[in-house]
């Protein structure tokens, strides 16, 4: 292992990259968050004068706020699940009682057929051994990081990644340098030292922004869903121009060495 003065990092996106649902399931599971959404507005207590509004006008509100959130995070910054409720609430007469919609996202993501990106936990393991600190870097915009956590841990994640910043957890997304810096203060690694991984563009231009040795688009997971590639990943967005691509994570161990030593 190298001394904590020498240490080097590799940061990862999850989406896409460590782990992935099928596109139909994706897509799926998009659609299925709106309609918690929908569920907790029209269960909410109205407020005196309140308009009445049918369950189709309900789910427009959540909506545009949900979209809102994701051209939000384009920008670098970041707007919860909980806020994007309370918005829409705001703006349809409702009380927001987000803990029913945040109680049905948790069990959406746990029932969700999650995937391990092929070679994943081997690429990380191997990181490990080499001495590189790890951390995962996920703009978390549809559903708290907290849900995440359960599954990473099942999966086996824990035992190779140090640190997870989920953004809805955070002022910032990706692309915002913040993120990436609070990344590498908790891993105690100057920025120069540390490599970045993901699938799409705020991935790399929040690599380059926050000053990285290097930025690597990872193509081997880039089957979206329809829903998921048009909000997130507009056209030009799942190939930016990064400093290095990799389309198997097992080639990552490598470039890391050749760029970190």
């Amino acid at each position: 292992m190298r001394p904590l003065g020498a240490s080097t990092a590799v940061t990862l996106d999850l989406w896409h990259t460590l782990v992935y649902l099928p596109p139909a399931d994706e897509e799926a599971y998009m659609v299925a968050q709106l309609e918690l959404a929908t569920d907790a507005l029209a269960s909410a207590p109205t407020t005196p004068g309140a308009p009445g509004l049918d369950r189709a006008a309900l789910h427009r509100a959540f909506e545009h706020h949900y979209y809102e959130a994701i051209q939000a995070a384009q920008r670098g910054e970041s707007i919860s699940p909980a806020v994007q409720l309370a918005r829409a609430a705001a703006d349809t007469g409702r009380i927001p009682r987000p803990e029913p919609y945040l109680d049905g996202l948790f069990g959406l993501v746990a029932r969700a057929p999650f995937q391990i990106g092929p070679g994943a936990i081997e690429a990380l393991r191997a990181l490990r051994d080499a001495g590189r600190r790890t951390a995962v870097i996920s703009n978390t915009v549809g559903e708290p990081g907290a849900s995440l956590a359960p599954i990473l841990h099942r999966m086996g994640f824990d035992e190779v990644v140090e640190q997870y910043l989920f953004s809805d957890e955070l002022p910032w997304t990706k692309p915002e340098p913040a993120i990436f810096h609070e990344a590498l203060h908790r891993l105690e690694v100057d920025p120069k030292r540390a490599i970045h991984v993901g699938d799409g563009w705020t991935d790399v231009e929040g690599a380059k922004r926050a000053g990285l040795r290097a930025s690597v688009l990872f193509t081997g997971l880039q089957e979206y869903g329809a829903r998921y590639h048009a909000l997130f990943l507009p056209p030009g967005w799942d190939s930016p121009d990064a400093d290095h691509r990799i389309d198997q994570l097992g080639q990552l161990p490598a470039l890391a060495e050749r760029l970190l030593g």
